[in-house]
């Protein structure tokens, strides 16, 4: 066994099983190492597929293969078969997201995910760089600079696509309805939070709060806007294109309209499961309501508009939410590369998994998704058609 071909079994092993200790199996990954009989599982007997193929590929391919990339490459597209969020981050990957998560990173002003493989667009922040491209959630970021996103995790691409305040980025997007891609240089910028939207309609007696990222202090905000209001008027929560914030706040804001009964769960193979209820000394209003959700509706506003519509609180109206709800870990293996591997799912009330099912609305408002979840583009509607619904929804009910 070669040098090259000895780190990839132990690379791989690591990968799979973590580790294995005093008789037992550390399982991290949801793949069965012994079984209750003591017979190994499907996870090891791979180890012998993967070593055949390796095998091959030194004996075979057409030239001498780089085995480091190769087995960077398997454990890259390991992790990401799990889903989207979980990724493995070589040494150099590794080292830069930790620095990445300490701050002080200039954006563009994308939120972004990974669908059919490709680095995708999720909400765009008003007034950012990208804003001003006209870049809008569902374009497909093809490649950053020469790096195709399909050959990249997540975490390596939101990675490449922050750096220095004034610094400069090359994308290529894949838009709606356009089979080429449009290559763009967008300049890094340092923005600031958009202030909580307000708008008052119907003389006045419906509210229009649109919170943009749901942080403790914009929850804050929101909450003191509802105790101004006081109950006579009605509410439109949109949520739309709400794309940041924490899953605590975003169950909070909730709260403020739902009494009792449980807002969520939080559950995974070794993770002890959560019920999170709502606390009656936080909720703040019983005044009708509708939520408006589109496809940039995304993690703790979809626990908002989740337990809403669970609890029969009010109407949620527009596109299924983009579906994200989960919890991610960081092991650190001993070679200096990582893993972020999702340990626990959010669950509806009903028992809906968000990162699975995302929020459906009780009325439909715009693009209805299909089988393949591949969406197009809605036509440009008259005005604003789920805001409109939504008013129309609320002069029928009565404070």
């Amino acid at each position: 066994m070669t040098r090259f071909f000895q780190r990839f079994v132990f690379v791989l092993s690591l990968a799979i099983c973590l580790a294995l200790g005093s008789g037992f199996v550390l399982n991290e990954f949801g793949l069965l190492g012994v079984r209750a009989d003591g017979r190994q599982d499907g996870a090891y007997r791979q180890i012998n597929v993967y070593r055949e193929v390796l095998d091959k590929i030194q004996s075979d391919y057409v030239t001498e293969p780089n085995i480091n990339e190769v087995t960077t490459g398997a454990l890259h597209g390991l992790l990401e078969s799990l889903d989207a969020d979980s990724s493995y981050l070589t040494p150099a990957e590794y080292k830069t997201y930790k620095e990445r998560a300490a701050g002080g990173m200039a954006q563009i002003g994308l939120t972004v995910s990974k669908r059919y493989g490709y680095g995708i667009v999720v909400s765009v922040a008003p007034g950012s760089p990208a804003d001003k491209e006209h870049l809008e959630d569902g374009n497909v970021i093809e490649s950053i600079g020469d790096q195709s996103t399909r050959e990249l995790s997540l975490a390596v691409i939101r990675q490449l696509l922050e750096g220095k305040p004034g610094t400069q980025v090359t994308i290529s997007v894949v838009r709606p309805g356009k089979a080429d891609p449009v290559k763009m240089t967008l300049t890094r910028t340092v923005s600031a939070t958009p202030a909580l939207g307000e708008q008052q309609y119907e003389g006045g007696s419906v509210l229009d709060l649109k919170p943009g990222a749901l942080t403790a202090s914009r929850v804050d905000e929101i909450g003191a806007r509802i105790r101004a209001a006081g109950a006579s008027r009605k509410i439109v929560l949109d949520l739309r294109d709400s794309s940041g914030g924490d899953s605590e706040q975003g169950l909070r804001l909730a709260n403020f309209f739902i009494k009792q009964g449980t807002l969520a769960t939080l559950e995974g193979q070794k993770f002890p499961r959560q019920v999170f209820s709502a606390d009656p000394a936080k909720f703040l209003t019983s005044a009708p309501l509708v939520v408006l959700i589109n496809r940039g509706t995304y993690g703790p506003a979809e626990l908002t508009a989740a337990a809403i519509e669970d609890a029969k609180r009010g109407d949620v109206v527009g596109e299924r939410s983009f579906g994200l709800g989960s919890v991610q870990k960081t092991i650190e293996l001993p070679d200096g590369a990582a893993l972020l591997l999702t340990v626990a799912k959010y669950e509806s009330p009903s028992g809906k998994k968000i990162q699975d099912e995302a929020v459906t609305p009780t009325v439909q408002v715009g693009p209805a998704p299909s089988e393949d979840d591949e969406e197009e583009a809605a036509p440009p509607a008259k005005g604003d058609e789920p805001l409109n619904k939504a008013l129309s929804l609320l002069k029928a009910k009565n404070v």
